[in-house]
């Protein structure tokens, strides 16, 4: 029998909120006043008050710190045994924000002004491994980078990793600061950022993404070492899939196959059917490629039944490889407050995706069941996980 996997922390930074409890209002009263950059975030209480080591520290490392704490703090006494705890923090990118910042010097005064903590600052790896010295967590410390599926990738590959019997369990998520001058105009310049500066999921409208940072990390644990410590468990891990494409750099392939195989993994891993999922938290960036081809998809694996729909990136904006671990957050409160969010920024339902049983005109209540969330990265990375009520 297949072990199960409990949740019993969980963090969240994000524009739409520093923390659980501002996150979630801001999912259901919709889009950040002050844009989609994390304001008033200070990251020296996550570096023990110590200002060298924050300044030694990318934002993205600095931003999944924060994630941490929070999620760690929920969970308890979680690490009974250093080495059978690992982590596994994801990113698309990494920091380039320090990389940014260090071209700047060598070309204005030279190369020997450039920093030598340069490369452990930019470094993907960077996020996982700062968790795991903090904490010290002597298990495996790895980092999945696949584009904007690397939140979810990480928490479906820690959740394996604890079902292999090698560890008790993990600290898993996303994290992603690439709001920078370079960083924002490669998106812009490709197409990909709405030009009215707004995003609505499956929106006839719908012109692109707004560019966002954050990190969200959940506390994954063996359900019997959960239970035997009395844990609080918050939502369970129920499966999570993986495919590629194979198709194009950055268009999705048609008729969403992809998504279609990843989906049906994910809940062949889970045991489920499609008719036992009760919300889809979708990719929906607000591309005119992605929302076609996950709305196809969608309607194909759920042909015979008819799950809730939403997408929080019309709040959040599209924090990239941090994307999947914001949206694992959003459904464990959805399942936490018994409310659907509905999708911000959408208004008119594209009528191509008819058979989408969008929530946006407002949020609703429901009975918390199985929910499946949906991330797909330029690179044709797909993933998906399923995440079932404590």
């Amino acid at each position: 029998m297949k072990a199960r996997i409990a949740v019993t922390g969980v963090g969240v930074v994000s524009s739409a909120g520093i923390g659980k409890e501002e996150f979630w209002n801001s999912l259901l009263n919709g889009v950040p006043k002050n844009g989609f950059l994390i304001e008033d975030f200070d990251p020296l209480p996550f570096f023990d008050d110590n200002a060298k080591e924050a300044r030694r520290a990318d934002r993205f490392q600095q931003l999944a710190l924060a994630a941490a704490h929070e999620a760690i703090a929920q969970a308890g006494d979680f690490i009974t045994d250093p080495t059978t705890v690992g982590s596994m923090i994801g990113t698309g990118v990494g920091g380039l924000g320090t990389l940014e910042d260090q071209v700047k010097v060598l070309l204005d005064k030279g190369p020997r002004r450039v920093s030598p903590f340069l490369v452990p600052m930019m470094m993907a790896n960077a996020a996982s491994a700062s968790v795991s010295m903090k904490y010290g967590l002597q298990g495996p410390c790895e980092t999945i980078v696949t584009a904007c599926a690397a939140g979810t990738h990480s928490i479906g590959r820690a959740a394996e990793l604890i079902r292999s019997g090698k560890v008790k369990a993990m600290v898993a998520g996303g994290a992603e600061a690439t709001l920078t001058p370079i960083g924002t105009q490669g998106f812009i310049n490709m197409t990909a950022v709405s030009t009215e500066g707004i995003s609505r999921p499956f929106d006839t409208h719908r012109d692109g993404f707004m560019q966002s940072e954050g990190a969200g990390v959940l506390v994954l644990e063996d359900w019997d070492h959960a239970i035997s410590r009395g844990a609080d468990v918050v939502a369970e891990l129920l499966g999570s899939g993986s495919t590629a494409d194979a198709h194009h750099i950055t268009a999705p392939a048609p008729g969403g196959n992809g998504a279609i195989r990843c989906m049906e993994a994910a809940l062949n891993d889970a045991g489920l059917a499609p008719g036992d999922i009760r919300q889809i938290n979708a990719h929906g960036t607000s591309t005119p490629l992605n929302d076609a081809a996950e709305a196809e998809a969608i309607s194909n694996v759920f042909a015979n039944s008819d799950p809730f729909v939403t997408g929080t990136k019309g709040v959040t904006g599209h924090s990239l490889g941090a994307a999947g671990a914001l949206e694992a957050v959003a459904v464990i409160l959805s399942m936490f407050h018994e409310i659907i969010p509905m999708t911000h920024g959408t208004t008119e339902l594209d009528p191509e995706f008819g058979d989408l049983n969008l929530v946006y005109s407002d949020s609703i209540s429901w009975t918390p069941g199985p929910t499946i969330s949906n991330s797909f990265g330029f690179g044709g990375h797909n993933g998906s996980i399923v995440i079932g009520p404590a």
